[in-house]
């Protein structure tokens, strides 16, 4: 992540290992059940779309996943929270190790989600967007049975042009508010933010998701911004005209997601107020974490069921996840 010197805007770092996992051939990584352990936080919302994914599809005796600590130093993301502080499959310490293994004197950016080889220790790709199509796409052999279809091949088309607005207005908005150095900066992303938001509360007023009658792609993007809104974005990125909680469609909206299995069942909120306020010195020099918001809102009732939509298609809802990957359940 870095600033433009002259406008202050924040600008996002590209992808260091940009490389696809497929079934086709076409790359020279191979879909394979237990080759490759995904390395994810969470923290982190980019992370999260493919944590996600990984839920709905079934896909976690074919892919194992560790999990990084919030915390971490200019070494990178580091597993903290593991017997050792170390990840108990790859055997690091330091995500960095994994990404030097593949690009000897490695040199951009180490970030969560992160596909590793497991038997060289290798990270394969950090392509969040074209990992997440491609555990849609590419492991279908390893679906579970009632997977959905999270790009639908009519939709697709409409779910990418949803998805750059919400990219480059929300996801990415949310970071350009926070790291921005100068008030213009700020305010045009301040702006282009609750824009979008406005735009995105209005679509969703007289439909329970974003693209056709199902959760989609589109809807995941969207949703791991909102569910840290009020816990992160609102405060310490100073995206503070409203709270989510203020904004009645969006609020709605998130919980009913938040509720569907494979969703909130991947959020651990302390671990959200930690990474962001424990590390982001530059915007929080004192290191203090809030003890708030309340987040026993989430699981009180939406009214989206009255907007029709099946959130599975065809599909079923995704089991319990593995004890192993358990979040600490929301006050009632």
């Amino acid at each position: 992540m870095g600033t433009d010197a002259e406008s202050g805007e924040f600008v996002r770092e590209a992808l260091g290992v940009a490389e696809r996992i497929t079934a086709d051939g076409s790359s020279p990584w191979p879909v394979e059940a237990g080759r490759y352990r995904l390395v994810a936080a969470r923290a982190c919302p980019w992370a999260n779309r493919v944590v996600i994914a990984r839920r709905l599809l079934g896909l976690e005796d074919a892919i194992s996943m560790g999990i990084a600590g919030p915390l971490h130093d200019e070494r990178s993301w580091r597993f903290h929270l593991d017997p050792g502080d170390k990840d108990p499959v790859l055997g690091i310490e330091y995500l960095r190790e994994a990404y030097e293994k593949a690009v000897p004197g490695y040199d951009k950016g180490v970030t969560v989600p992160a596909m590793v080889e497991v038997a060289s220790g290798k990270v394969a790709t950090n392509a969040y967007a074209e990992l997440e199509f491609d555990l849609a796409t590419q492991w279908s052999s390893l679906h579970r049975e009632g997977a959905p279809d999270l790009f639908p091949e009519k939709y697709r088309d409409e779910i990418d042009a949803v998805g750059q607005g919400i990219f480059h207005d929300v996801n990415n908005g949310v970071y350009k508010c926070g790291f921005a150095t100068t008030q213009a900066a700020y305010e045009k992303a301040f702006g282009a933010l609750f824009a979008r938001l406005d735009e995105l509360s209005d679509r969703l007023a007289g439909q329970r998701y974003l693209v056709g009658d199902t959760i989609t792609a589109a809807d995941v993007r969207l949703w791991v911004t909102l569910v840290r809104f009020d816990a992160a974005y609102h405060g310490h990125f100073k995206a503070n005209r409203q709270k989510l909680t203020e904004m009645p469609v969006l609020w709605a909206y998130a919980r009913d997601l938040f509720q569907t299995p494979g969703f909130g069942d991947t959020i651990d909120f302390d671990q959200i107020k930690q990474h962001y306020y424990g590390v982001h010195s530059s915007v929080n020099p004192s290191g203090v974490v809030p003890l708030g918001p309340d987040t026993s809102g989430w699981l009180t009732e939406h009214g989206r069921e009255s907007l029709g939509g099946r959130p599975f298609g065809d599909g079923t809802p995704p089991g319990p996840p593995p004890a192993s990957e358990r979040v600490p359940a929301l006050p009632a």
